[in-house]
């Protein structure tokens, strides 16, 4: 009898799920020794593999470089072929490897041992060869792998990649690596603008929209519609913020006064206006507005009004 598709999938998910979980179990003081060396000595993490194992290592440098530990990859091929020049001393190889008998890796080590490197075993076999050579052991054992036929790295592969995130976040823990370190080295795209733009950054394009208590509806709506952001800042004689007008609350005073020739600014502005320090990163304002469900920021610089951010200033900056 055949197998329903998502049968299939959801086997192959519990199955990498019970590697995860069992592979918590696994942890030993090794791991910990590990990575306190690893902090301590200021050294490379160099990473290598071989087939799925070097895709895993590849993702793995990825992770560490991000978040402030220096690590390069060494396809352990291409290192059999002149790339193990890329070893110094000091540096930790980290070899993933299931079986840990993997031939290329084999031939790596005794040279990276030459050259004062610490080996760090992440294999699932504890009598291997890499575990026998290493400094470090880290055991990534699994029952099966997803593939029916238990050939196909999937779980095994699973475990490597989790052990290799716990490595990265252990070492980011020790560092105190925080958000604004990790702008650093993320500039672009949406992500980095979360961590580094500020409102400071946006506001300025803007004109200053300004109206005064007594002004006329007329005057309002000529200042609203001059500088196009859908509000006007009405301020007192001291130029601090009091209230704000908005097209929403044109529409409710349409619906409430018949009369507009008499209205004045004061009795149709919002006296509690939102408002948000320029120095306020940017995804702050957008969390704002969207938990008030509103359009519109007072920007305020020691209190003092000096613009307004819109909703559509987030959209643009790829925030949204």
């Amino acid at each position: 009898m055949k197998k329903a598709i998502l049968d299939i999938a959801r086997e192959c998910i519990q199955i990498e799920q019970q590697a995860l979980l069992a592979l918590t179990n696994h942890l030993e003081p090794s791991f910990e020794v590990c990575v306190n060396d690893i902090f301590n000595s200021g050294g490379r993490v160099v990473c290598c593999g071989i087939g799925k194992s070097a895709l895993v290592a590849q993702k793995i440098v990825a992770t560490m470089n991000s978040t402030g530990t220096a690590s390069v990859f060494l396809h352990a091929a291409d290192a059999v072929h002149g790339d193990v020049g890329m070893l110094v001393s000091g540096d930790f190889l980290c070899c993933f490897s299931k079986s840990g008998e993997t031939e290329e890796i084999r031939l790596v080590l005794p040279i990276a041992k030459n050259i004062g490197c610490k080996i760090v075993a992440i294999t699932a076999q504890a009598g291997s060869y890499l575990a026998k050579q290493a400094d470090y052991i880290i055991l990534t054992p699994i029952d099966k792998e997803a593939d029916p036929n238990n050939l196909a790295p999937t779980a095994s592969t699973a475990a490597q990649m989790a052990i290799g995130d716990a490595l990265a976040m252990c070492l980011l823990y020790l560092r105190g690596f925080t958000p604004a370190d990790f702008a650093k080295f993320h500039p672009g795209g949406s992500l980095g603008k979360q961590l580094y733009l500020h409102v400071y950054d946006i506001y300025p394009s803007h004109g200053k929209p300004v109206n005064y208590p007594n002004d006329p509806l007329s005057e309002v709506i000529l200042v609203m519609s001059r500088f196009r952001l859908g509000a006007t800042v009405i301020i007192d004689k001291n130029e601090n913020p009091i209230g704000i007008i908005t097209d929403g609350d044109l529409r409710r005073m349409m619906e409430t006064k018949p009369d507009f020739s008499r209205v004045t600014a004061i009795e149709i502005m919002n006296a509690s206006p939102k408002c948000i320090e320029s120095q306020a990163l940017a995804m702050t304002a957008l969390e704002t507005m969207r938990s008030y469900n509103i359009s519109q920021l007072v920007v305020l610089d020691q209190k003092s009004y000096v613009g307004v951010i819109h909703l559509h200033d987030l959209i643009r900056e790829g925030l949204i």
